[in-house]
């Protein structure tokens, strides 16, 4: 018997439709990174309710809530808020009404499976002990969000997690959770690299010297970082997805700019692939005869996300007392996420998993047929996660992962439980 999935089971009737109604009108009403101000709102004044000490404010519009309840470990719960700068195509009734913002990666629906936790547990302290930390991050599209708030943290005067937990919907059959230990999602880097060139006629070259064959030169000669510098077995990803130069067909112009995004499991494999970038990049420009270096700048740079050993086998255990077969084992992902900077930054312990969002009968035939990737996934403009029973299964995962810390003595023989 657990008790959170217990007080869950016999109040969820009950909480789903006001927190349902709580995500459409999130759906319906997204914001950028970094500007969540009615978002973060909603989750401030529906955690106040409930009695939480609320803090607002902590890394631009973060919002953590704080519950103590005895003696006992803090755990801390953590969703993000914020919405992608992409038009939404999912018919839903309850579509984007923002022009170019959509919740096309589901963390709406992660704030609202927060907010459900925080309501069980705010409503069963006689069934937990320790201290409870919500935190309702900004900024995760953008790798500014979790490291925002870890710098104002001690100022906010807000205690330490023992544990950091969280999870993300994803393509895959409703009404599944997995996990894993060790690496679960990728690093991910993001970088802009300006190549600079001389300007001339286009019908006069030779006076160039010319940035887009520059360009195209080290665009080819960086794909070769992953075929053939890396070794079969190291995982890693590359892509250039954005290379602009010119404004006329006529004019070969002063300078070109590349954007490219790496993933990696592998630190050694990281660095090897940043090393790798300036190399090429710098090499390509000085057999160009470039009148300058290359310049480069970060976008973006995501830690990888690593799962405690430990902390992960208490998760899958309970998982697997609630879930039964339902409780899946995860394959890593190259995607990232920045919530592994909370664990990182105070030397903690984080567990992330994933939540299935697709329906079960659309997963499978895809799944049979080996179209998997058919399937809308996280952000495309046609991602829409089914609500029945995903909104149900995520309120579960976070609470059972939560009781395998705060509900003692029935998790003293847990794996990985600390002496």
């Amino acid at each position: 018997m657990n008790p959170l999935l217990d007080a869950l089971d016999s109040r969820f009737e009950a909480i789903a439709p006001e927190l349902l109604a709580i995500y459409r009108d999130l759906h319906r009403n997204p914001e950028l990174s970094m500007r969540e101000a009615r978002s973060a709102g909603i989750a401030a004044d529906w955690i106040d309710r409930l009695g939480y000490q609320v803090s607002r404010g902590v890394g631009v519009t973060g919002v953590v809530g704080v519950l103590r309840n005895g003696d006992g470990p803090t755990v801390l719960l953590r969703a993000d808020m914020d919405a992608l700068p992409m038009d939404e195509d999912t018919g839903l009734p309850y579509s984007s009404q923002v022009a170019g913002v959509a919740h096309s990666c589901g963390h709406d629906l992660h704030m609202a499976w927060l907010m459900g936790a925080a309501q069980v547990l705010a409503e069963t302290r006689d069934a937990w002990r320790g201290t409870l930390l919500v935190v309702f991050q900004p900024g995760e599209e953008t790798a500014q969000g979790a490291r925002a708030m870890v710098d104002d943290w001690d100022r906010a005067g807000l205690p330490r997690a023992d544990v950091v937990l969280g999870q993300h919907v994803m393509v895959g059959a409703a009404g599944t959770v997995s996990c894993r230990p060790g690496a679960i999602l990728s690093a991910g880097d993001s970088l802009q690299v300006r190549l600079f060139g001389r300007g001339a006629h286009g019908a006069q070259p030779q006076n160039s010297v010319d940035p887009v064959v520059m360009a195209a030169s080290t665009v080819l000669r960086l794909q070769t970082i992953v075929s053939r510098e890396l070794a079969p077995l190291d995982s890693a990803v590359l892509t250039v997805g954005s290379l602009q130069a010119g404004t006329k067909e006529n004019i070969i112009p002063e300078e070109a700019t590349i954007k490219l995004n790496m993933r990696s499991y592998d630190e050694g494999v990281r660095a090897h692939m940043l090393d790798a970038v300036r190399r090429i990049c710098c090499a390509e420009a000085q057999a160009s005869d470039a009148p300058k270096a290359p310049e480069f700048a970060t976008l973006s740079s995501y830690p990888l996300t690593d799962n405690d050993h430990a902390a992960t086998a208490r998760v899958a255990a309970v998982f697997h007392d609630r879930f039964g077969e339902r409780a899946l084992e995860a394959r890593p992902v190259a995607a990232s996420e920045d919530f592994s900077v909370f664990g990182r930054s105070w030397d903690v312990p984080y567990v992330f998993w994933f939540v299935g969002g697709t329906d079960p009968a659309t997963y499978e035939r895809h799944r049979l047929a080996g179209t998997v990737k058919e399937i809308p996934d996280n952000h495309s403009p046609r991602f829409a996660p089914v609500l029945d029973p995903t909104f149900r299964t995520g309120l579960e995962a976070m609470l059972a992962a939560a009781s395998a810390w705060l509900c003692t003595p029935a998790v003293d023989a847990l794996p990985g439980r600390a002496a």
